[in-house]
């Protein structure tokens, strides 16, 4: 059955098709921008977007207990959102991209 449209060309809906991300693109961004729908998630960035912090410093920080911390920091991670240096016995973590932060200030201004 052919589809009718009615305000999109032929020649607008090969184009629009033809910019679409790949099904395996799609499904990276919506687990990227998953990231974003937690809000221990977005203290976490918002914390390590001023600077580099051990799990025990974001939880004293925050208020919130080291395993919640641990497991979100997992996950950023898992993302390769945050990556972390050990040094000595300590795990410092730290943003892989500052354009993170930039995301996150332009996505409160486009309230």
């Amino acid at each position: 059955m052919e589809q009718k449209f009615l305000l999109l060309s032929e020649r607008s809906r090969r184009d629009i098709l033809s910019s679409m991300p790949r099904e395996g693109d799609i499904s990276k961004l919506a687990d990227y921008f998953q990231n974003f729908s937690d809000s221990t998630r977005i203290k976490i960035l918002t914390c390590l977007s001023m600077m580099n912090m051990c799990v025990n410093d974001i939880s004293n920080l925050l208020g919130i207990n080291q395993t919640t911390i641990s497991h979100q920091l997992k996950q950023l991670k898992d993302q390769n959102i945050v990556a972390y240096r050990r040094e000595g016995k300590i795990l410092v973590y730290y943003l892989t991209n500052n354009n993170v932060n930039d995301m996150m200030m332009y996505a409160i201004n486009a309230f």
